[in-house]
């Protein structure tokens, strides 16, 4: 009997543009010609234009089916999303290129988000669905997204600059390796509701799922102890035992981490460090957000060398002066007093106040 293999999600070679299954794993080079428009010119000299277009990550039926439409008008039905929710038009065509970018603009379509622009925030769900936000996702990124506008469809950054946010520190968002990273925080330990912890939650498992272990059995009650001092505030228990509740609306907010990347380009990948602990939840515009991530940002535009990413401007010019020029003041939840931190300067979310 033969055994199958394809059983998983659909095959991409099915769904290939025609120009890219011929010059498969055969690309030679590609050009940034302008923003949010990129040239790929492979072996065989075939050329590939993708225009990038800025999205939002929920959308509605009818904006597929409009994108779609204009994907089988210019680009003979191909398109793809990136995993920052950009949504990029595969053209085959060069003469077809520029009337799908006006159209677009007369559209409402956003073009943009490559070189040296700022893409599209990658971002987790917040208050959506998620059951351990400390914040937001899609509002705060709106929000930032509407002050730093102009930097996604001009280039008018020394660098690449990505910005993420995770609306808790389990991170599922990509904040530890963003060049600004806006990450929802909690700052008090769950709350015991030990009569629903008694009929709900299996002790062990409880227990168990605290990654500092935090939580301690306590047999007599038959419910759980929370060591306080020893709590990240991460929520992981909350997901095991819903009698242990994390989210306050007083003790909840966000925090803004910069300079870290996963390129490899002249230097190595690396994580980004805590600037500033703690901005409370305002919304629907979240302005000391969006005020702190902008002069972040403009801050390193107006003083980082051509190429430089935000963590190698840091690295040249220091972390005090960074503070100096930013205006953030530094505070003792900067300093990393974790067991297992091997700096001074904080890379590590389990912070005290």
């Amino acid at each position: 009997m033969a055994s199958r293999t394809d059983f998983g999600p659909p095959n991409y070679r099915d769904m290939l543009p025609p120009i890219i299954e011929k010059n498969y794993g055969q690309w030679k080079y590609h050009e940034r010609i302008k923003p949010g428009l990129l040239k790929h010119v492979a072996e065989s000299g075939d050329e590939l234009y993708t225009v990038r277009v800025g999205s939002s990550r929920l959308v509605s039926t009818d904006w597929i089916r409009d994108v779609c439409h204009i994907a089988d008008r210019f680009c003979d039905g191909h398109l793809r999303f990136t995993s920052r929710h950009n949504l990029e038009f595969l053209v085959s065509d060069k003469d077809k290129v520029e009337p799908l970018i006006e159209h677009l603009a007369a559209n409402g379509y956003v073009v943009g988000g490559t070189g040296h622009t700022i893409t599209n925030p990658i971002h987790t769900q917040g208050w959506i669905h998620c059951h351990t936000p400390a914040t937001d996702a899609s509002g705060v990124v709106k929000a930032v997204m509407d002050e730093l506008f102009e930097y996604f469809g001009e280039w008018k950054l020394p660098g690449y600059c990505r910005v993420a946010l995770a609306c808790c520190l389990n991170m599922c968002g990509a904040v530890h390796c963003s060049d600004v990273a806006i990450l929802g925080i909690h700052r008090l330990p769950p709350q015991l509701h030990h009569d629903e912890i008694k009929v709900k939650c299996e002790i062990p498992n409880v227990v168990a799922s605290c990654p500092t272990g935090a939580i301690r059995p306590d047999p007599k009650n038959k419910t759980v102890k929370v060591n306080e001092e020893r709590c990240m505030y991460c929520g992981n228990c909350y997901t095991m035992c819903p009698g242990m509740p994390l989210a306050d609306p007083e003790g909840d907010g966000i925090s803004i981490w910069v300079g870290g990347k996963i390129s490899s380009a002249r230097t190595p990948p690396r994580f980004s460090r805590l600037v500033i602990p703690f901005l409370p939840n305002n919304p629907p515009r979240w302005p000391e957000v969006t005020d702190a991530v902008k002069n972040i940002i403009e801050t390193w535009a107006k003083h980082a060398h051509k190429h430089e990413r935000m963590g190698e401007w840091i690295d040249r010019i220091g972390w005090e002066r960074f503070f100096d020029l930013t205006g953030i003041p530094f505070t003792i939840q900067l300093i990393d007093d974790f067991t297992l931190a091997t700096e001074t300067f904080r890379s590590t979310p389990t912070f005290k106040w």
